[in-house]
């Protein structure tokens, strides 16, 4: 995956603010989905003021690779499951 999370083109207009512009797209798609692999970029996350909007937008749209707003993809379909199962 080459794309950051920042660099979604769609229907966003938060992704102007992330803090993930500019970054290595690397950083938010490592090669294990691990607590090492991921920590990087989940410190990015937890500083960006758009964090809930790129998280709630990543659930929504079933992103399935990558760390979007500081959860991983195995935490991104945990949540879609909890709300299904409600």
């Amino acid at each position: 995956m080459t794309r950051s999370p920042a660099s979604w083109k769609g229907d966003i207009g938060w992704h102007a603010q992330a803090l993930c512009v500019g970054e290595d797209p690397e950083l938010f798609f490592p090669l294990a989905e691990t607590a090492a692999g991921t920590a990087p970029a989940r410190a990015v996350c937890r500083r960006c003021p758009v964090l809930l909007d790129c998280r709630d937008w990543a659930v929504r749209h079933g992103e399935t690779d990558g760390v979007w707003g500081a959860t991983t993809a195995s935490q991104r379909r945990a949540m879609r499951r909890a709300v299904l199962d409600r």
